[in-house]
């Protein structure tokens, strides 16, 4: 990753891939943001040493690779300002939302790669979908997967309907895994623990189960039938849940997440 990299949009999610790039030995000096808030900016420049740009300018035509991290319904605006300063760039999108016909569009290059990644990435535990357009070479592929595993798991898709999915399932997942956390956090609390009692099991519990999840050959199902023993005391909250049609509501919410993902795309797309 020796070409310089440019990052429109200097959030969150922008700071996850710089910080992982620069753990990786990329020099910050290497790396261009444009990011019109000074708030954000001070940020970049107290974290990672680099002053980011409020406004597009010469300094992005060195970029090798463009990383879009803007919110969807300020997408286009951005693209018309950024565009004539990047025509042989290699576009990487990570908004939510927005289809790479539109990105294509308003870029004027078929090189362009959506990403749907999710929080984690903070922490380097993320894990991204990715769907490359026709025109995105091997090469050019290799270097979206390097910058992501910055971040890390990531999994290609050949249909881009699949990233609606994709932002449904683990896009907006963390949120579903810290509601529950929050759920078990008041319940002990309400049964006699102190918050932080309460909070320290509920964290430890998801990490615990999450790490049993991946080192396993075993199903979660499976899992979760090994720890529910019948008359138990598991076997009375799953069934509490499963009289209360807890699974098909938090079925239905990821529905409601994917439409959502698909609308964004219809009100801040082009045709």
């Amino acid at each position: 990753m020796s070409e310089r990299i440019a990052f429109i949009g200097g959030g969150n999610m922008a700071s996850a891939i710089i910080g992982g790039l620069i753990k990786q030995g990329v020099a910050p000096k290497n790396i261009s943001v444009l990011e019109p808030s000074p708030e954000a900016r001070q940020l970049l420049d107290r974290n990672f040493g680099i002053a980011a740009q409020a406004q597009a300018d010469a300094e992005l035509t060195g970029a090798g690779l463009v990383i879009w991290a803007v919110k969807p319904q300020a997408f286009k605006e951005a693209a018309m300002v950024v565009a004539p300063f990047v025509p042989h760039a290699l576009h990487l999108s990570v908004a939510a939302g927005i289809r790479s016909d539109s990105i294509a569009a308003w870029l004027g290059t078929e090189r362009v790669v959506r990403a749907m990644p999710n929080t984690p990435a903070l922490v380097g535990k993320g894990i991204s979908g990715l769907f490359a357009r026709a025109g995105v070479s091997e090469a050019d592929r290799s270097s979206v997967q390097q910058v992501m595993a910055t971040t890390g798991e990531s999994l290609w898709f050949n249909a881009e309907d699949k990233l609606d999915v994709v932002t449904a399932l683990s896009g907006s997942g963390p949120a579903y895994v810290f509601y529950f956390m929050e759920a078990m956090t008041m319940a002990g609390t309400e049964m006699g623990l102190s918050h932080e009692e309460s909070h320290q099991l509920a964290v430890a519990t998801f990490v615990g189960a999450s790490d049993l999840a991946q080192a396993s050959v075993d199903s979660p199902q499976v899992l979760r039938q090994r720890v529910t023993s019948k008359g138990g005391t598991t076997f009375a909250a799953i069934s509490s849940m499963e009289d209360n049609d807890v699974r098909a509501l938090f079925i239905d919410a990821m529905y409601a997440a994917r439409e959502r993902a698909k609308t964004l795309g219809d009100e801040f797309g082009v045709d």
